[in-house]
């Protein structure tokens, strides 16, 4: 238990962190597993892998993924659609 109000302060702002990007992580496993089950149940993907990307995109952008993560993500995705 920290004693230091400065400690205190970087405690709760590690939670808000920590849960915003849980949530946002959380999310987008979800739009990258829906992709795939349509994918393999060959229905259309185009509107889902759009979707998804823009939630790699946004994690990306506000630090939750590294950039080179968020494009071999985006990479994987488009390789396991195509083929």
């Amino acid at each position: 238990m920290a004693n230091i109000k400065s400690q205190e302060k970087r405690n709760r702002q590690n939670e808000t962190r920590r849960q915003r990007n849980k949530a946002i992580m959380s999310d987008l496993k979800t739009s990258i597993k829906k992709v795939e089950l349509a994918s393999a149940a060959a229905e259309p993907t185009d509107e889902l892998f759009r979707s998804a990307q823009k939630k790699i995109d946004a994690a990306a952008s506000k630090g939750v993924l590294h950039p080179k993560t968020a494009a071999r993500k985006k990479s994987r995705l488009a390789a396991s659609i195509s083929s």
